[in-house]
């Protein structure tokens, strides 16, 4: 099997030609797929998405892709989530009351706050080019999706709600937004979620859809 062989998870919510695009250039072999025996058969998933938390659960359940994704993180298969297909990956959020995630990675996603951390009021959904921070728990990204990226490179983010991961050492990365810490990527053993759209971040998203596929 190719190495750099994936499957990109189709439940009728994301981005996915650009995703598959990205993905494409930066040297993958993609399949766009909802078929459970395609999803389990390839050693990396993306799984993205944009939209609401409880519309893409929903979907995911309706497909029956749920129990298949986590049967592919039981095998130890490298699931990369994007964007919404990264809150997705936690145990529950609280957009539109409390729904279920995944469960990848213990945590729930909530919303980011209407105002900054010196009690201005901030626009919401948090839009734009923001730099990645190394969070608390970690002293650099050496061996991780994030090798060769440096502190203060920019990512293109779209989102109302953020990851807030149970356990410090699952934040791989930070942004700041209104003065507050916000998870940028997430990590727990295979499962890797990037809140920012790397297919839509240029040359640097690239470079981590290019580790990606080395991991």
């Amino acid at each position: 099997m190719n190495k750099q062989e994936l499957t990109v998870i189709d439940y009728g919510m994301g981005n996915l030609l650009s995703v598959k695009r990205a993905l494409e250039h930066c040297g993958a072999s993609v399949i766009v797929s909802s078929d459970p025996a395609q999803i389990l058969s390839v050693p990396r998933l993306v799984l993205p998405g944009v939209g609401a938390f409880g519309d893409a659960m929903a979907e995911l359940a309706r497909r029956e892709l749920s129990l298949v994704i986590k049967e592919a993180a039981s095998r130890g298969t490298l699931i990369m989530g994007i964007c919404l297909g990264m809150q997705m990956l936690l145990d529950e959020s609280e957009e539109f009351g409390q729904t279920a995630g995944l469960g990848l990675i213990p945590g729930k996603v909530v919303p980011i706050s209407t105002l900054s951390s010196d009690g201005n009021r901030q626009k919401v959904p948090h839009i734009g080019w923001n730099d990645l921070v190394l969070p608390a728990a970690k002293s650099n990204w050496d061996g991780t999706l994030l090798q060769g990226i440096s502190p203060g490179d920019a990512f293109y983010f779209v989102h109302s709600f953020m990851a807030s991961p149970l356990h410090q050492e699952h934040r791989l990365a930070d942004c700041v937004y209104g003065g507050v810490k916000v998870s940028a990527v997430v990590a727990k053993d295979n499962i890797i979620g990037c809140q920012f759209h790397p297919e839509k971040s240029g040359e640097v998203g690239l470079k981590i859809l290019r580790r990606f596929l080395t991991l």
